[in-house]
């Protein structure tokens, strides 16, 4: 099933394990139908427990390769990121970085349309792409001894991408249909984009990943061809394979299959700066719902991976800040605000949005019980932020957390998919490939001291954006929507 990322980011105690645990599904007889080995793996496959860092390159047309050997099992991720997203889109063509992700998959002349995925199954892998406003990824699960085939497939799908008109009007459909489903039927999907349209006045955040509706309407063949052309250059991308390998025999097939691809320039990209906010924003948005929903939305720094910047300090700070409130069971907010006679809320959350290519945002959501309001529920999310802000926070709740994000970095090793995930993500942002461990490192400096600061700083009137979900009755008459089918392949 399709997916891309929401308008939110969840937060670090959480996205450090990156929510998605897929798992490779190869069968035994895929494994035993292999004749012939093929480059890719490393020749005596011995499972350890060692922790092997990873390796970059840049292949001769700027291209990077990123390895990470884990021989815990014959498998390998490989994954291709082109730094591209939402936010590099234009107004009037907002969801075609999405659009051609599904467009990959039509064809190349070699290869007919919907024949990619069918040849990685062939293979005993499965593969997939997700779009969200930083990046777009392309992976394959596959016995590591079929590594080759997928770089070979997805070199010429990344260079030779065609597709006929009627693929992309028909396409086109699904896309819209998805929209439907997973945004024009979800009320808080819906408040979440106006949010979002509020928050945001010159940052390209401020667009839904899926798109506008009324932007699919309009969105031709040829919008989605220059979009490819513009962005799919060999320097603005990058192959990561995780898995059974060895780095010698990876780095001299991507070599082959994809520093072979001839070098363009990446085009300039204008900086869009987010004006200064002055003042409070509202957003009422009714919509049929069975409950009222408040999500409070402050601008905050993102980090820069700057070392003692001070906006660096800040937004580790803010990570740890939304950990504590909500970073695991009985946190302070679930603590406070759903337990107990006085309880205002049935649920609320916290999130930082740590990095980004764009600006981040500090989040509250609450869903009040039945007799409060959103404005109660508001009062008692910033309540909470302001208390920490005049009390601090004690040893043992930053221990806690740490100790969770320790936790979870090894947890993360179980997923040869969430380590390719990462350290694609990392490089999107133009981090170094160690980044996940050295950001455990920093998090582990966090004071409480600065954990106060920040509560004092960023959760005042100018900085936040405040929408409440305003339920409408519901039409006992509407019939569900058919779920359609979302594949692009």
């Amino acid at each position: 099933m399709k997916r891309h990322t929401h308008f939110y980011k969840p937060s670090l105690s959480v996205s450090l394990r990156w929510c998605l645990s897929l798992t490779l599904a190869v069968s035994a007889g895929a494994l035993q139908a292999q004749a012939t080995p093929q480059p890719g793996p490393s020749k005596t496959s011995v499972v350890t427990t060692e922790v092997v860092q990873p390796e970059q390159f840049t292949l001769a047309n700027g291209m990077t390769l990123i390895v990470k050997p884990d021989r815990r099992a014959p498998t390998a991720v490989h994954m291709l990121w082109v730094r591209v997203g939402a936010m590099d889109e234009v107004d009037g063509s907002s969801g075609v970085a999405h659009v051609l992700e599904h467009m990959m998959f039509k064809g190349t002349p070699t290869v007919p349309a919907g024949e990619f995925s069918r040849r990685v199954a062939a293979l005993g892998g499965r593969d997939n792409a997700f779009t969200s406003r930083d990046y777009t990824a392309y992976y394959q699960q596959i016995p590591a001894s079929r590594l080759e085939d997928v770089m070979r497939l997805e070199s010429d799908r990344f260079a030779h991408n065609q597709w006929a008109d009627d693929e992309f009007r028909k396409e086109l459909e699904v896309v819209k249909e998805e929209r439907r489903l997973r945004t024009e039927d979800n009320p808080l999907a819906l408040m979440g984009e106006a949010l979002n349209a509020s928050v945001f006045v010159a940052s390209p955040y401020r667009r839904p990943i899926i798109g506008w509706m009324s932007d699919l309407e309009s969105l031709t063949p040829a919008d989605a061809r220059a979009f490819y052309q513009r962005w799919y250059v060999p320097a603005n991308a990058a192959v990561v394979v995780a898995g059974d390998v060895d780095v010698g025999q990876v780095r001299a097939l991507a070599e082959k299959y994809y520093g072979s691809l001839p070098s363009r320039d990446v085009p300039e990209r204008k900086p869009r700066v987010e004006p200064a906010q002055a003042g409070i924003k509202r957003l009422t948005f009714k919509a049929p719902a069975e409950q009222a929903n408040v999500m409070l939305a402050f601008k905050v720094p993102s980090l820069q991976w700057r070392v003692g910047a001070p906006e660096d300090t800040d937004a580790l700070a803010l990570t740890v800040l939304a950990a504590v409130l909500d970073g695991y069971q009985g946190a302070r907010l679930e603590r406070t605000l759903t337990q107990g006679q006085d309880r205002v809320a049935d649920s609320a959350g916290a999130y930082n949005g740590l990095w980004g290519r764009g600006p981040q945002l500090f989040m509250l959501v609450g869903v009040p019980v039945p007799g409060k309001t959103t404005e109660q529920v508001e009062q008692a999310l910033r309540a909470q932020v302001q208390r920490i802000a005049q009390e601090g926070v004690t040893e043992a709740e930053l221990a806690r957390v740490k100790a969770q994000w320790v936790a979870g970095e090894v947890y993360k090793l179980d997923s040869l998919f969430n380590q390719a995930r990462e350290l694609g993500t990392q490089w999107v942002q133009g981090l170094p490939v160690d980044a996940g461990a050295q950001l455990i490192e920093r998090l582990r400096g966090v004071t409480a001291k600065q954990v106060q600061a920040v509560a004092q700083t960023y959760f005042g009137d100018d900085q936040l954006t405040v929408a409440q979900l305003l339920p409408q009755p519901l039409d006992k008459n509407r019939k569900p929507r058919a779920v359609a089918s979302t594949a692009r392949h």
